[in-house]
């Protein structure tokens, strides 16, 4: 396996590799790699002949008071996993070649997709999220990309984008991977101490509550959000950010569930914000 550092090399390599007529995936991250992004470069190497993995924390996609600075960075380790879950290429540019000038051109998805949820929480990070996805799209030139469903917002932003620009490339969700007591693993997790991690166990109970809710047939969002809150105030360190239920396909708010939807969470437990979501589909 062979890490690459610069635009023009990681494109040669993937040209090189199309034009034999195999198939290039691309597995988007902002490394400190867990065992979601490793079932992500799994899936990629099941289904294309050629995998890349991109290792680059996005400064665009965080607020001034966020936690770029601090977010966890661990290039040789990440390396060594990518290899071993199948990679052929970790492409790990620096911000300088990704942002080689002010950038005034970005990838703008407009509406509920992105005004909702992590949108309203953190305004312009999906522009910033959108803006360089589109450029990895563009560098690398994959069949396909894949992500974890964990960022359910982030996957249809990123499908919303690739669709509506008439991107030539598949967006592939891939099921969120979990710690023993249901924590949605993330790199944002090595925040915790074990104390905070096992209280983090109250996020997808709270889930699959609600959950149980649903399949006895409520579906008032009011009150099967509801259900969610109470779980989580048992846990005297959470922080609730927002409980949203939301269409699937639009990420509009409903009385009560029609369709197929989705319950979602974020949550600061001490200094990590965390979230995690499931499928409702009456």
């Amino acid at each position: 396996m062979k890490k690459v550092q610069t635009i023009s090399e990681i494109r040669k390599i993937v040209s090189s590799v199309k034009a034999e007529g195999k198939t290039a995936g691309l597995v988007p991250t902002m490394g400190a790699l867990h065992e979601g992004h490793l079932s992500l470069i799994k899936k990629a190497n099941s289904e294309c002949d050629f995998v890349v993995v991109s290792v680059f924390v996005n400064p665009t996609q965080f607020a001034p008071d966020e936690d770029l600075e601090s977010y966890p960075r661990n290039l040789s380790e990440d390396l060594k996993r990518s290899e071993k879950a199948g990679a052929d290429v970790v492409f790990a540019p620096l911000v300088s070649s990704m942002y080689p000038e002010p950038q005034r051109v970005w990838v703008d998805v407009e509406g509920p997709l992105t005004e909702t949820l992590c949108g309203a929480s953190r305004p312009g990070h999906f522009r910033g999220v959108a803006t360089v996805c589109t450029k990895l799209f563009n560098i690398v030139q994959p069949d396909r990309a894949y992500f974890g469903e964990k960022d359910a917002q982030q996957l249809a932003v990123i499908r919303a984008a690739a669709r509506q620009l008439n991107m030539p490339l598949e967006i592939v969700g891939c099921p969120i991977v979990r710690e023993e007591n249901g924590l949605a693993m993330s790199s944002r997790n090595d925040y915790l101490s074990e104390k905070q991690r096992e209280q983090a166990g109250v996020l997808y109970e709270s889930l699959e509550l609600c959950r149980e809710l649903f399949d006895s047939g409520e579906r008032n969002t009011a009150r099967l959000k509801s259900k969610i809150r109470e779980t989580i105030r048992t846990c005297p360190s959470a922080d609730i950010d927002y409980i949203e239920i939301v269409r699937k396909d639009t990420f509009q708010s409903e009385e009560d569930i029609t369709a197929e939807s989705l319950a979602a969470i974020a949550v600061q437990i001490g200094p990590a914000r965390l979230i995690d979501n499931i499928t409702l589909n009456p």
